[in-house]
């Protein structure tokens, strides 16, 4: 990994860890670990370009046959893919069609741009992650091996205690917080060879324990208005994704597009970047004036 290197363009692909939940902004809409990159990246390569594919809840399968060709075709510097573990979470989930749409992916990917980057997602401990804690170890262990095969860079976020915190997590348990977000997007920084700006890894300062009572009264509203649902999506096959493209994904065409920032000078958040090719622009058709 070339150390300090500048990276004009980055694509992420994936689910609702890539899209941004929960980093909910004023407007109702999503930030996320990806959008925090993006706007980092864009100070230090003016006419940075962006692109978001993510959508919640999307399986391997979908991600592969709805993600993956329209951000090998962007020809972008980086490259982000985050998928799998929605499949490992199923109460049934072929391991092997799994490393056959995860290698399928990354083949595609990794010619394409000039640095895939993987990652091994956050855990967490519990009775529901860790009954599927061996599928999920065994889409790490796959993770590392196609990143061996194929020059990307791996980001172990698995193996951090920091994201542990309860603190790095919004209510609903399974997806992080602003500030997980924020350390995720630092990890993946580092991971690219940019000089560090924090210590994602240092644990936050300890607090006292809620009592008692209060845990099992929030374990109770957890049950009620996360669990539950998100285990009737899974025996049901629905997702929370279903009928959602990407950010910058237009479904009625088919094709991704660009993003960049309006001032150059001053990226700010991607709220407020506009598109950089028009409508009809074929996908990793080059920027017009």
């Amino acid at each position: 990994m070339e150390l300090n290197a500048s990276y004009t363009s980055l694509v992420a692909v994936g689910d609702s860890f890539t899209e941004g939940m929960s980093d909910l902004l004023p407007d109702g809409t999503y930030r996320g670990w990806a959008d925090v990159l993006a706007s980092r990246l864009a100070v230090r390569s003016p006419g940075f370009r962006y692109a978001n594919l993510a959508v919640r809840g999307k399986l391997i399968s979908q991600i592969v046959d709805e993600q993956v060709e329209a951000a090998a075709g962007l020809g972008a510097d980086v490259v982000t893919l985050v998928g799998g573990l929605n499949d490992t979470l199923r109460p049934k989930c072929d391991m092997g069609m799994v490393r056959g749409r995860l290698e399928e992916a990354v083949e595609r990917l990794a010619p394409s741009c000039k640095q895939l980057v993987l990652m091994r997602s956050p855990g967490r401990s519990g009775p529901v992650f860790d009954r599927f804690r061996p599928r999920v170890e065994a889409l790490f262990a796959l993770i590392d091996d196609l990143a061996g095969q194929h020059g990307a860079a791996v980001v172990d976020l698995y193996s951090a205690r920091s994201l542990t915190d309860p603190r790095m997590w919004d209510l609903d348990r399974l997806h992080l917080s602003a500030e997980g977000h924020r350390r995720v997007a630092e990890a993946v920084w580092q991971t690219l060879g940019l000089p560090a700006e924090l210590d994602w890894q240092t644990p936050m300062p300890a607090t006292a324990l809620p009592r008692w009572t209060s845990r099992r009264t929030e374990d109770i509203r957890f049950a009620r208005r996360h669990l539950g649902p998100w285990i009737g999506r899974r025996l049901t096959g629905r997702s929370s994704g279903d009928g959602r493209s990407g950010a910058q994904f237009d479904a009625s065409t088919g094709r991704a597009f660009w993003i960049t920032p309006a001032d150059a000078e001053n990226p700010g958040p991607v709220t407020g970047w506009h598109r950089a090719l028009s409508p009809d622009a074929a996908v990793g058709t080059t920027e017009t004036d």
